[in-house]
Protein backbone atom coordinates (compact mmCIF):
# COMPACT_ATOMS: atom_id res chain seq x y z
CA UNK A 1 0.00 0.00 0.00
CA UNK A 2 1.16 3.48 -0.86
CA UNK A 3 -0.06 6.15 1.55
CA UNK A 4 -0.09 9.83 0.57
CA UNK A 5 -0.87 12.48 3.18
CA UNK A 6 -2.00 15.92 2.04
CA UNK A 7 -2.00 19.22 3.96
CA UNK A 8 -5.72 19.66 3.28
CA UNK A 9 -8.55 18.07 1.34
CA UNK A 10 -8.67 20.81 -1.33
CA UNK A 11 -5.13 20.06 -2.41
CA UNK A 12 -5.82 16.33 -2.23
CA UNK A 13 -8.81 16.64 -4.56
CA UNK A 14 -6.83 18.67 -7.11
CA UNK A 15 -3.79 16.41 -7.11
CA UNK A 16 -5.80 13.20 -7.21
CA UNK A 17 -7.90 14.55 -10.08
CA UNK A 18 -4.69 15.37 -11.95
CA UNK A 19 -3.37 11.89 -11.29
CA UNK A 20 -6.57 10.26 -12.52
CA UNK A 21 -6.50 12.43 -15.64
CA UNK A 22 -2.96 11.29 -16.36
CA UNK A 23 -3.83 7.62 -15.80
CA UNK A 24 -6.85 7.85 -18.09
CA UNK A 25 -4.74 9.50 -20.79
CA UNK A 26 -2.02 6.85 -20.49
CA UNK A 27 -4.58 4.06 -20.65
CA UNK A 28 -6.16 5.51 -23.79
CA UNK A 29 -2.73 5.70 -25.40
CA UNK A 30 -2.44 1.92 -25.11
CA UNK A 31 -6.04 0.71 -25.33
CA UNK A 32 -9.22 1.36 -27.27
CA UNK A 33 -11.02 2.52 -24.15
CA UNK A 34 -10.52 3.09 -20.43
CA UNK A 35 -12.95 1.86 -17.78
CA UNK A 36 -13.25 4.15 -14.76
CA UNK A 37 -15.21 3.00 -11.68
CA UNK A 38 -15.99 5.63 -9.06
CA UNK A 39 -17.88 5.83 -5.76
CA UNK A 40 -21.03 7.74 -4.98
CA UNK A 41 -21.50 10.04 -2.03
CA UNK A 42 -20.48 13.67 -1.71
CA UNK A 43 -16.78 13.22 -0.83
CA UNK A 44 -15.48 12.68 -4.40
CA UNK A 45 -17.61 15.51 -5.79
CA UNK A 46 -14.73 18.03 -6.08
CA UNK A 47 -12.67 15.44 -7.98
CA UNK A 48 -15.56 14.93 -10.39
CA UNK A 49 -15.86 18.70 -10.92
CA UNK A 50 -12.21 18.91 -11.93
CA UNK A 51 -12.26 15.77 -14.08
CA UNK A 52 -15.31 16.95 -16.00
CA UNK A 53 -13.29 19.84 -17.40
CA UNK A 54 -10.27 17.75 -18.37
CA UNK A 55 -9.52 17.61 -22.08
CA UNK A 56 -9.49 13.88 -22.67
CA UNK A 57 -10.91 11.58 -25.32
CA UNK A 58 -13.97 11.14 -23.14
CA UNK A 59 -15.82 9.35 -25.93
CA UNK A 60 -13.45 6.44 -25.23
CA UNK A 61 -13.89 6.52 -21.45
CA UNK A 62 -16.45 4.17 -19.91
CA UNK A 63 -17.62 5.37 -16.50
CA UNK A 64 -19.47 3.29 -13.95
CA UNK A 65 -20.30 3.45 -10.26
CA UNK A 66 -18.81 1.00 -7.81
CA UNK A 67 -22.25 0.65 -6.24
CA UNK A 68 -25.74 2.07 -6.43
CA UNK A 69 -28.91 2.17 -4.40
CA UNK A 70 -32.00 0.57 -5.94
CA UNK A 71 -33.77 3.89 -6.44
CA UNK A 72 -34.81 5.94 -9.45
CA UNK A 73 -31.95 7.81 -11.20
CA UNK A 74 -33.40 11.17 -10.13
CA UNK A 75 -33.91 10.13 -6.49
CA UNK A 76 -32.14 12.30 -3.92
CA UNK A 77 -30.17 9.25 -2.73
CA UNK A 78 -29.17 8.10 -6.21
CA UNK A 79 -25.44 7.94 -6.86
CA UNK A 80 -26.17 8.20 -10.58
CA UNK A 81 -27.86 11.56 -10.03
CA UNK A 82 -24.77 12.90 -8.28
CA UNK A 83 -22.50 11.52 -11.01
CA UNK A 84 -24.52 13.22 -13.74
CA UNK A 85 -24.49 16.51 -11.82
CA UNK A 86 -20.78 16.51 -10.99
CA UNK A 87 -18.87 14.36 -13.52
CA UNK A 88 -20.84 13.59 -16.68
CA UNK A 89 -20.92 17.21 -17.86
CA UNK A 90 -18.70 19.64 -19.80
CA UNK A 91 -16.01 17.63 -21.65
CA UNK A 92 -16.91 14.47 -19.74
CA UNK A 93 -20.46 14.57 -21.06
CA UNK A 94 -19.10 12.53 -23.98
CA UNK A 95 -18.16 9.62 -21.70
CA UNK A 96 -20.05 6.34 -22.02
CA UNK A 97 -21.97 5.69 -18.79
CA UNK A 98 -22.39 2.04 -17.80
CA UNK A 99 -25.52 1.87 -15.64
CA UNK A 100 -25.35 -0.46 -12.66
CA UNK A 101 -29.05 -0.76 -11.83
CA UNK A 102 -31.47 -3.35 -13.25
CA UNK A 103 -34.77 -2.17 -14.63
CA UNK A 104 -37.64 -3.30 -16.85
CA UNK A 105 -36.26 -6.09 -19.00
CA UNK A 106 -32.79 -5.73 -17.46
CA UNK A 107 -31.90 -8.34 -14.82
CA UNK A 108 -28.73 -9.17 -12.95
CA UNK A 109 -27.52 -11.47 -15.75
CA UNK A 110 -27.87 -8.55 -18.15
CA UNK A 111 -25.83 -6.33 -15.83
CA UNK A 112 -23.05 -8.91 -15.75
CA UNK A 113 -22.98 -9.00 -19.54
CA UNK A 114 -22.97 -5.19 -19.62
CA UNK A 115 -19.99 -5.00 -17.26
CA UNK A 116 -17.95 -7.86 -18.74
CA UNK A 117 -16.34 -5.76 -21.54
CA UNK A 118 -15.12 -3.27 -18.93
CA UNK A 119 -13.06 -5.81 -16.99
CA UNK A 120 -10.49 -5.68 -15.70
CA UNK A 121 -11.22 -2.12 -14.61
CA UNK A 122 -8.61 0.30 -15.86
CA UNK A 123 -8.93 2.64 -12.89
CA UNK A 124 -10.82 2.19 -9.63
CA UNK A 125 -11.54 4.99 -7.18
CA UNK A 126 -12.98 3.91 -3.83
CA UNK A 127 -14.13 5.57 -0.68
CA UNK A 128 -14.22 3.88 2.70
CA UNK A 129 -16.68 4.11 5.56
CA UNK A 130 -15.68 4.32 9.20
CA UNK A 131 -16.89 0.69 9.42
CA UNK A 132 -14.27 -0.17 6.76
CA UNK A 133 -16.83 -0.94 4.05
CA UNK A 134 -16.11 -0.16 0.42
CA UNK A 135 -18.50 -0.01 -2.51
CA UNK A 136 -21.56 -1.68 -0.92
CA UNK A 137 -19.61 -4.48 0.74
CA UNK A 138 -20.62 -4.00 4.37
CA UNK A 139 -19.20 -5.90 7.36
CA UNK A 140 -21.83 -8.30 8.64
CA UNK A 141 -24.00 -8.19 5.51
CA UNK A 142 -25.59 -11.60 4.82
CA UNK A 143 -24.29 -11.61 1.24
CA UNK A 144 -20.74 -10.50 2.06
CA UNK A 145 -19.09 -13.93 1.95
CA UNK A 146 -20.63 -14.65 -1.46
CA UNK A 147 -19.61 -11.23 -2.78
CA UNK A 148 -16.00 -11.76 -1.65
CA UNK A 149 -15.72 -15.26 -3.09
CA UNK A 150 -13.32 -15.55 -6.03
CA UNK A 151 -16.14 -17.18 -8.02
CA UNK A 152 -18.58 -14.35 -7.33
CA UNK A 153 -20.39 -12.77 -10.26
CA UNK A 154 -19.15 -9.33 -11.22
CA UNK A 155 -22.16 -7.58 -9.72
CA UNK A 156 -24.58 -8.53 -6.94
CA UNK A 157 -27.58 -7.19 -5.05
CA UNK A 158 -26.83 -6.85 -1.35
CA UNK A 159 -28.57 -5.61 1.78
CA UNK A 160 -27.63 -2.26 3.25
CA UNK A 161 -27.37 -1.64 7.00
CA UNK A 162 -30.11 -0.07 9.09
CA UNK A 163 -32.93 -1.19 6.80
CA UNK A 164 -32.04 1.19 3.96
CA UNK A 165 -32.77 0.36 0.33
CA UNK A 166 -30.93 -2.63 -1.19
CA UNK A 167 -27.76 -1.93 -3.16
CA UNK A 168 -26.16 -3.15 -6.35
CA UNK A 169 -22.41 -3.50 -5.97
CA UNK A 170 -19.32 -4.59 -7.82
CA UNK A 171 -17.95 -7.65 -6.06
CA UNK A 172 -14.62 -8.65 -4.57
CA UNK A 173 -13.05 -10.18 -7.71
CA UNK A 174 -13.82 -7.04 -9.72
CA UNK A 175 -12.40 -4.68 -7.11
CA UNK A 176 -9.29 -6.80 -6.59
CA UNK A 177 -8.70 -7.08 -10.32
CA UNK A 178 -8.50 -3.36 -11.12
CA UNK A 179 -5.33 -2.28 -12.91
CA UNK A 180 -4.98 0.87 -10.79
CA UNK A 181 -6.70 1.47 -7.43
CA UNK A 182 -7.03 4.66 -5.41
CA UNK A 183 -8.73 5.00 -2.02
CA UNK A 184 -9.91 8.44 -0.88
CA UNK A 185 -10.42 9.15 2.83
CA UNK A 186 -10.70 12.24 5.04
CA UNK A 187 -10.40 12.62 8.80
CA UNK A 188 -8.70 10.99 11.77
CA UNK A 189 -11.45 8.42 12.31
CA UNK A 190 -11.08 6.98 8.83
CA UNK A 191 -7.30 6.96 9.04
CA UNK A 192 -7.54 4.97 12.27
CA UNK A 193 -10.03 2.60 10.60
CA UNK A 194 -7.65 2.19 7.67
CA UNK A 195 -4.78 1.32 9.98
CA UNK A 196 -6.91 -1.33 11.68
CA UNK A 197 -8.03 -2.74 8.36
CA UNK A 198 -4.47 -3.47 7.27
CA UNK A 199 -4.27 -6.34 9.77
CA UNK A 200 -7.83 -7.59 9.26
CA UNK A 201 -9.47 -9.99 6.84
CA UNK A 202 -11.85 -8.70 4.15
CA UNK A 203 -14.66 -10.60 5.85
CA UNK A 204 -14.33 -8.16 8.76
CA UNK A 205 -12.92 -5.14 6.92
CA UNK A 206 -13.92 -5.25 3.23
CA UNK A 207 -11.53 -2.43 2.30
CA UNK A 208 -8.70 -4.87 3.09
CA UNK A 209 -9.54 -6.48 -0.28
CA UNK A 210 -7.62 -3.81 -2.17
CA UNK A 211 -5.15 -2.25 0.24
CA UNK A 212 -2.11 -4.26 -0.79
CA UNK A 213 -2.08 -2.79 -4.30
CA UNK A 214 -3.86 0.50 -3.59
CA UNK A 215 -2.70 4.08 -3.27
CA UNK A 216 -4.46 5.67 -0.32
CA UNK A 217 -4.99 9.44 -0.35
CA UNK A 218 -5.69 11.04 3.04
CA UNK A 219 -6.20 14.52 4.41
CA UNK A 220 -7.07 15.41 7.97
CA UNK A 221 -9.87 17.77 6.92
Amino acid sequence: MDFIEYPDSDLMMMELADRLTSEISNCLAAHDHASLAVPGGTTPGPIFDILSGARLHWDRVHVMLTDERKVAPDHERSNERLLRERLLKEHAAKAHFVRLVPGPGVGMDDLQKRIAPELPLSILLLGMGADMHCASLFPGAPQLADALDQRAPSVMEVDAPEGLEPRITLTGPVLRGAMSTHVLIIGDAKREALERAQSMKPEDAPIALVLKEATVHWAKE
